[in-house]
């Protein structure tokens, strides 16, 4: 993998250094397995569904927390005593391990549901701009006045 140098966007960019710093650490090699297999889908503009396959898992086994720009997904099997001797498999494809899956969220984007049905676990997703973040167009000649609230 190529290492790249972020040093001029941290002398070019003031006030973007946040920024540089998200390239920074999404470019590291952070070892996230690939269990449980997952989608991301586009349903709108501004609305997004993570889907992922947790078959075998039910609700209470599930934990889905937000916090600050990080959607962590933990699932987590307990051990059954005497289980390993009552069930035999031929073919065990299905795992039942628990997993912790980490997403990055961009700013101003909030979780708005949950929910697990047919082994698929769905979390819908919503940007929602401010209105103070949103562009606005300015008209040449014009004063903007600043209210002071």
């Amino acid at each position: 993998m190529r290492n790249i140098d972020l040093s001029p966007l941290y002398r070019s960019f003031i006030g973007f250094d946040h920024l540089a710093s998200m390239i920074d650490t999404a470019s590291r090699n952070e070892k996230q397995s690939s269990y449980p297999p997952y989608n991301i889908e586009l349903l709108a503009e501004d609305k997004y569904r993570i889907t992922m396959a947790v078959a075998g898992f039910s609700k209470e086994e599930v934990n889905i927390e937000v916090h600050e720009n990080t959607l962590q997904v933990v699932g987590t099997k307990p051990a059954k005593e005497g289980e390993n001797e009552e069930r035999k498999f031929l073919h065990k494809g299905i795992s039942e391990r628990s997993f912790e899956r980490k997403f990055q969220l961009g700013d101003h984007v909030k979780v708005l549901a949950a929910d697990l049905e047919h082994g698929l676990l769905h979390v819908d997703l919503e940007r929602v701009v401010p209105e103070s973040k949103k562009p606005r167009k300015i008209e040449i000649g014009s004063k903007l006045i600043e209210n002071n609230e």
